[in-house]
């Protein structure tokens, strides 16, 4: 088996998807990439220990000329399987690299496609996907449950449950968080992290809201907003209106490798997600979340799309309403102001993360399901 992965989503694009897709390549026997062309992909794709294709654009469309040259590929290095980095609108492609040899063919999906099946044209399409590949994969049962009405009898018996991983090596206590303190400042300051790019359905406009209130309880609180993004502009404004802009650190981006460092640096994650646009910009699942508890932090996540499957309430962390800054205020403060209950919370989401979110078993059963004869 040779598989080709096609995706939009792949470093050094930042993202979770990114991050997802990458590290299920990594655990397949000599695949063969073809996605687009990013800043930094000379370089990162000569790092790698298997092909990278680069198509001339930043985005991959199901286009004649994308069907041509994906096609083109798979021939060209003998890919016998084939697997989506996402399945809509790219596995659409899926008849084409049949006739062209492939014999087994993996669709993953994500947030999007549960926004998908919420409106007719796209649910369609969902659907006829769901007829042409032998799996498509989601990450948790919320958007299992959004994408499995979407589907014909036949799409819906070929769901399967593909769940991302942590390497739990490179995510953990003591991961250089106390040289990140110390660049900005913050060595001995209770810091709550946020990690996510910053557009309105991560919420770190909720965080600048709710943190007047937490600043009132745990006056030297600081908050640090690690990542870069459309709502970064909005975001200085909104503290400086809230007169927390002391109290808070935009990082800016931040390569992959060193994020391990700024979730460490932190006492408390938070990032208090919510759907929009009626459901189709929604959280899938939120790798930072998983990435946080692996670093011994206990979180607070908005209780919304598949962040639900991500933390345990009360357990390893706090579900909250994402919408209300004094829900989220709520239990920062509580966090904060009993560090060892905090700690005591982070050393049981380390643990959940190493007994059930790791790579290796996602790996080989993504190898299964492309294996000829491969059962969902």
């Amino acid at each position: 088996m040779r598989p080709l992965v096609v995706t939009n989503d792949f470093p050094p694009r930042p993202g979770g998807i990114q991050v997802f897709v990458h590290a299920l390549t990594a655990g397949l026997p000599d695949p063969v990439v073809y996605a687009p062309a990013w800043r930094g992909a000379d370089a990162f794709d000569r790092a790698q220990p298997f092909e990278v294709v680069r198509h001339p654009t930043s985005l991959l469309l199901p286009v004649p000329a994308v069907r041509r040259r994906v096609v083109e590929v798979a021939q060209a290095y003998g890919c016998d399987a084939a697997v989506f980095g996402a399945a809509a609108p790219l596995g659409l492609l899926a008849p084409a690299l049949r006739a062209a040899g492939v014999c087994r063919v993996v669709a993953l999906t994500h947030g999007h496609e549960a926004g998908w099946a919420r409106l007719p044209g796209a649910r369609a399409t969902l659907r006829r996907i769901g007829d042409r590949v032998d799996a498509l994969t989601y990450v948790g049962e919320y958007t299992r449950q959004r994408i499995e009405p979407a589907l014909s009898d036949a799409g819906a018996a070929r769901l399967v449950q593909l769940r991302p991983g942590v390497d739990h090596r490179v995510f953990r206590p003591g991961a250089g968080g106390v040289a990140v303190k110390q660049r900005y400042g913050l060595t001995g300051r209770p810091v709550v992290v946020c990690v996510s790019r910053l557009v309105p359905r991560k919420g770190q406009d909720v965080l600048l809201r709710a943190w007047p209130a937490v600043r009132r309880q745990v006056p030297d609180a600081v908050l640090l907003l690690v990542g870069g993004g459309p709502a970064r502009h909005r975001l200085r404004r909104l503290a400086a209106a809230t007169g927390v802009a002391d109290a808070v650190v935009f990082t800016g981006s931040v390569p992959r490798d060193e994020l391990p460092a700024y979730f460490d640096a932190g006492d408390v994650f938070a990032m208090p997600c919510r759907s929009r646009l009626g459901g189709l910009d929604v959280e899938a699942l939120g790798m930072v979340f998983l990435e946080a508890a692996a670093c011994g932090l206990p979180v607070v996540a908005g209780a919304a799309g598949g962040a639900v499957d991500a933390v345990r309430d009360g357990d390893t962390g706090y579900l909250v309403d994402g919408r209300r800054p004094a829900a989220v205020a709520a239990r920062l403060v509580q966090l904060l102001t009993d560090p060892a209950a905090a700690a005591a919370m982070g050393e049981r989401a380390r643990r959940w993360v190493l007994q059930e979110w790791q790579w290796p078993p996602q790996a080989a059963r993504l190898r299964e399901l492309l294996a000829p004869g491969g059962q969902v």
